[in-house]
């Protein structure tokens, strides 16, 4: 075993000094053909990131080739890694180790993943054998066995069916044209509300993705969560039939997983469909890389190097010359940035459409008015809410969005309105239910005697009502009228077009045959107000997520925004009513650009203890135009120091932290510090 130099990271570059490898200890022949391999060695050290020649036993000559998976002997261990390439001598001069085991010769890793893999690392300053544990999933050797080696026969995909839901936007045609033709479109689509199935954004993809099967080339469509995944599946296969196209989640266990990632690598089919993991599938020919809803927070990966999907669909795209694709009912301001910089081309709907096609949208207060209607007081909904949805019992569901789950998740004094806190560790209080006593949601603990620690009142009322009271309270106001929930731990799918109410957080809503008659939006100051970067944005995706279940305006479908501030106007309101999530996304780009906030700059985020925090910013080589802010405090140890770059110095300051992660690595330090780029908010 020896370090190899970056010529030989790719096979296509040549060395330019190499030797005739020695001997291994023991005498075990080797290759007579190209006995070196460059492995990448799975240490988990920032500090090794970087492939290791090894010679290759005359044994397993046949069957190491590039991608496959291998046990290597490295300090004093056994670990797994992958061959990169084979070579006829090494740039070592002493000895090397062989290779200990050939786990597979199924050649996993491909050229394409590899470099994909390679340019999310140094994006997001990581460690690339960390993208690779995404990017791969775990080895199932009875899924290898069970698996013919042969693509089973389906029937062809029927051909030169014009695209209903495509025809619908203005670019729409060309787009699929140009990918058929083996083009490399990129486009930010903002999809218009519709509740026909044929017409719908599952249909939206499945199109695109048959387009770029006509023209000879496979697709990789990534979806939030697995609701998504099944609606997608259901719209590719009345599209193009059964067999031309595969699963890939998380949640699929690891023998279905793999089954599905080598039905990919073997060219058994074409089309991808699946979450976060999936834009790293090895498709052959890969011709499309288009996502749903840019802005959910699904598509931020929770493990090191912390990808967004955005990211990783441009630079797969990038390595393959494939087509580029962004969907969703709003867009975010990166995606306006995309869009500004000619990154993306922006297709929409034109508005006469605009206008059939979306529910009317009403505004209410908070419901403070003293002549709403007793009913309407018992379900804590302003008057207009209340008729509204009382209308539309008669005429199909109405669908009841609340900010959040569970029953009253926040609580705050009843006098001076300050939050409750707990005396433990400073967490919010909550109730779990109406006999539930008062109940911290960070460490459990339960608050028999609650004082409030700014005024001392000893009284509480609820800041955020919960969809379970929420369902109380309707079913109350709307006694005999059927009643179902969907949120954590009970999401329901869909439901048929009979008279009944639907209380979901938002993500969860279920899709109602024939589209819901009317949408109630409650507590809207909940998600305005939250301390984050994003609130706003995020807001008006909640919102047209669930508007775009309603029926539109043209077939009597209305929506009840309950809780917006009425003496001021707020633009995710505005952009609302005028559905124009355009508008708004490209506002929020230019206020972010003169406060210097992402995604007009690169932001690193250092979370650690205040020494070790200093200790790495006062090695890292940091440019003159990067600003360092904060330390801010996290808990009782633990700080946060914020980095900001203009965006051509972002390169630069991913290498600088990679830089600082290696060097702590080498040091073995043992104060932990985490390092994110480009977090969805730097100070959360």
């Amino acid at each position: 075993m020896t370090e190899s130099g970056e010529g030989t990271q790719l096979s296509l570059i040549e060395p330019s000094v190499r030797s005739r490898p020695r001997p291994a200890s023991g005498g075990v022949p080797v290759a007579e053909v190209d006995p070196v391999a460059s492995v990448l060695v799975d240490t988990g050290l920032a500090h090794l990131d970087r492939p290791f020649e090894y010679l290759v036993p005359a044994t397993m000559a046949d069957e190491v080739v590039p991608g496959v998976r291998v046990r290597v002997r490295f300090a004093g261990q056994d670990l797994d890694g992958f061959v990169l390439s084979r070579a006829a001598e090494a740039e070592h001069e002493g000895r090397l180790a062989t290779l200990r085991r050939l786990v597979s010769p199924e050649p996993v890793l491909t050229p394409a993943v590899l470099e994909t893999a390679r340019a999310v690392a140094r994006r997001y300053g990581g460690v690339v054998g960390d993208v690779l544990r995404l990017a791969v999933p775990p080895r199932h050797a009875a899924a290898e066995k069970a698996l013919a080696a042969q693509a089973p026969d389906v029937d062809a995909p029927p051909a030169g069916l014009e695209s209903v839901a495509w025809s619908r936007y203005a670019g729409g045609p060309a787009f699929l044209s140009h990918l058929t033709s083996g083009g490399a479109p990129a486009a930010s689509l903002l999809a218009a509300p519709t509740v026909e199935p044929g017409e719908d954004w599952p249909r939206l993809l499945a199109d695109a993705a048959a387009a770029a099967l006509a023209g000879g080339r496979g697709s990789i469509l990534v979806v939030p969560d697995a609701r998504d995944v099944a609606r997608v599946e259901t719209a590719l296969t009345e599209r193009l039939g059964k067999g031309h196209h595969v699963r890939l989640t998380a949640d699929q266990g690891p023998q279905a997983r793999y089954t599905a990632y080598l039905k990919v690598l073997r060219g058994h089919v074409r089309i991808v469909v699946g979450s976060r993991a999936a834009a790293f599938a090895p498709v052959h020919d890969l011709g499309l890389v288009a996502w749903w809803d840019d802005g959910d927070d699904l598509h931020d990966e929770p493990r090191a190097p912390y990808p967004q999907v955005r990211e990783v669909a441009r630079l797969r795209a990038a390595a393959e010359g494939a087509a580029l694709l962004s969907a969703g009912f709003s867009r975010t301001a990166a995606l306006s940035l995309w869009c500004a910089d000619g990154v993306v081309v922006p297709l929409e709907a034109d508005r006469a459409l605009l206008r059939r096609v979306v529910a009317r949208v009403r505004i209410a207060g908070e419901g403070s008015d003293l002549a709403r209607d007793p009913a309407a007081a018992r379900a804590h909904l302003p008057s207009s809410a209340w008729q509204v949805a009382k209308e539309a019992l008669t005429r199909g569901p109405v669908l009841v969005q609340v900010p959040r789950r569970g029953y009253l998740p926040s609580l705050s004094c009843q006098d001076c309105r300050r939050p409750a806190r707990c005396t433990v560790c400073s967490g919010p209080l909550g109730l779990r239910g109406p006999d539930s006593p008062p109940t911290c949601r960070w460490c459990g603990a339960v608050e028999t005697r609650f004082e409030c620690q700014n005024c001392g009142s000893p009284r509480l009322r609820s800041s955020v009502v919960g969809a379970r009271r929420t369902a109380e309270e309707l079913g109350r106001a709307f006694p005999g009228v059927p009643l179902a929930t969907s949120g954590a731990g009970n999401v329901v799918d869909a439901v048929d077009s009979k008279p009944r109410l639907v209380i979901s957080t938002p993500g969860a809503e279920p899709v109602a045959s024939g589209g819901y008659a009317a949408c109630l939006l409650l507590d809207a100051w909940a998600l305005l107000d939250r301390p984050s970067l994003d609130a706003a944005e995020e807001s008006l995706r909640r919102w047209m997520g669930a508007v775009a279940l309603t029926r539109g305006a043209a077939d009597g479908g209305v929506v009840v925004l309950a809780g917006a501030p009425t003496h001021t106007t707020v633009p995710a309101v505005e952009a609302l009513v005028r559905w124009d999530p355009a508008w708004f996304a490209d506002r929020e780009l230019t206020e972010r650009r003169e406060l210097s906030l992402p995604p007009t700059t690169r932001v690193a985020t250092l979370t650690g203890a205040r020494a070790a925090l200093r200790a790495a910013v006062d090695e890292m080589r940091l440019a003159d135009s990067v600003q360092v802010l904060g330390p801010l405090p996290v808990d009782k140890d633990t700080e946060r120091l914020v980095l900001s770059a203009p965006l051509t110095d972002g390169p630069a300051l991913a290498a600088e932290v990679a830089a600082m992660r290696a060097r702590r690595s080498a040091r073995k330090e043992t104060s932990p510090l985490t390092a994110r780029l480009d977090p969805r908010d730097p100070a959360s």
